[in-house]
């Protein structure tokens, strides 16, 4: 390591292929490039986002642990709950100068584990999306709960990261902790790889010459994604002018999202083949990007689309795409749940497409090292050493 060097752990649930795992395995990566000692310890090593892991970063996982646990019945919460103990040994052993605790999913285990271990490491939370709209889906008295653990344990952190404004707005509601102390630092989407896997070839049908416009989303098959305001606002796109829609991601709608489809009339001109680890080169043949979301933090994918050189509309939910279109300049801006007033605006994209350049350069914003230099600088100041 370089004389400067520090000892950097990154904790987050495991290696899938969510948003937050990447944008994770994305900085850990970058901390390593620039000469830090980086862990990356995970509560569950499975995952499509393993056979990315850098040779520079140690992975340190938790699950074999406990063997003896349900798996089918551990989501992620319950993962992160489980590792409080083992991560509470790691830091007593390994003594990392800084945690970043990565996800809303982990961060009152890791500061929980903390708590423990009485460690003297420094703890970071990135809070990498809205926790009032996740805590409202959440059922009976779980929700006031939730509410109730982030304003305890959120003031034990000795910093706290957003992903986005609305964020750490959201986070100053919900904790009664000054606005001013919740730092944002926009998340790491735009890298060298991305550049590189949108060019990759890819052979469906629907792209060929000739055939109508295709309409692309990406996401979890979840409740918060709202893909029945998307199927439903596809429906009245398709009355107008021939259109296809692609939903990549998983998730336990599948059942009630293709039945909508089948309701709707629209089954034939809709697919849903599932996770696809590289969305890329979707983006970069789709005519539109849809995000239809209920909330978010800072919407990857939708920079992710815009990088490619995609068009957008995007639901005004919070938090994170008003940011990201500059209020609509980017790609219009759209009531939630309104699947008339997305129709309209995925119809105005269709007919007078922007200027791609212009996208990319407003994705640019979001760069990979414009994100690594913003968090070293929190993380190293920590550390005890001068500002990066």
């Amino acid at each position: 390591m370089k004389e400067d060097s520090r000892h950097l752990a990154v904790f987050v649930y495991g290696l899938s292929g969510s948003g937050s795992g990447r944008r994770t395995l994305t900085l850990a990566h970058a901390f390593a490039t620039r000469g830090h000692k980086v862990d990356l310890v995970v509560a569950c090593s499975q995952g499509p986002l393993y056979q990315e892991l850098s040779p520079l970063v140690r992975l340190v996982a938790f699950d074999h642990r406990w063997r003896y646990l349900p798996w089918a019945a551990m989501n992620k919460s319950r993962w992160a709950l489980a590792s409080v103990a083992a991560l509470a040994s790691y830091l007593r052993h390994e003594q990392p100068d800084v945690v970043l605790s990565a996800a809303n999913h982990v961060n009152d285990a890791a500061l929980w584990a903390r708590y423990l271990a009485r460690s003297r490491t420094r703890l970071v939370v990135r809070v990498s999306n809205q926790l009032s709209p996740s805590a409202v889906y959440t059922r009976g008295a779980n929700k006031l709960f939730r509410l109730q653990l982030a304003g305890r344990f959120y003031a034990w952190a000795d910093a706290i990261i957003a992903v986005s404004d609305g964020v750490a707005d959201d986070v100053a509601r919900v904790t009664s902790l000054p606005r001013e102390s919740i730092t944002t630092i926009y998340n790491p989407v735009v890298t060298p790889e991305l550049q590189e896997k949108m060019r990759a070839p890819l052979n469906h049908p629907w792209f060929a010459p000739g055939n109508p416009s295709v309409l692309l989303a990406v996401g979890r098959l979840v409740a918060q994604k709202d893909f029945q305001t998307l199927l439903k606002a596809f429906a009245r796109v398709r009355a107008v002018r021939k259109a296809r829609l692609i939903i990549l991601g998983e998730g336990k709608e599948r059942p009630e999202l293709e039945a909508l489809a089948r309701e709707l009339g629209v089954a034939s001109d809709v697919a849903l083949p599932g996770f696809i680890p590289n969305p890329f080169p979707y983006m970069m043949r789709a005519s539109v990007f849809v995000l239809s979301s209920a909330w978010e933090g800072l919407p990857g994918v939708l920079i992710e689309a815009m990088a490619c050189g995609c068009p957008v509309v995007s639901t005004d939910c919070p938090s994170g795409p008003a940011e990201i279109l500059d209020g609509g300049a980017y790609g219009p801006l759209v009531p939630v749940a309104d699947d008339a007033a997305l129709a309209k605006a995925i119809l105005s994209v269709l007919e007078t497409p922007p200027d791609p350049e212009r996208l990319r350069a407003q994705a640019a914003l979001f760069s990979v090292d414009r994100a690594t230099d913003q968090y070293l600088q929190v993380l190293l100041e920590l550390s005890g050493l001068p500002k990066y």
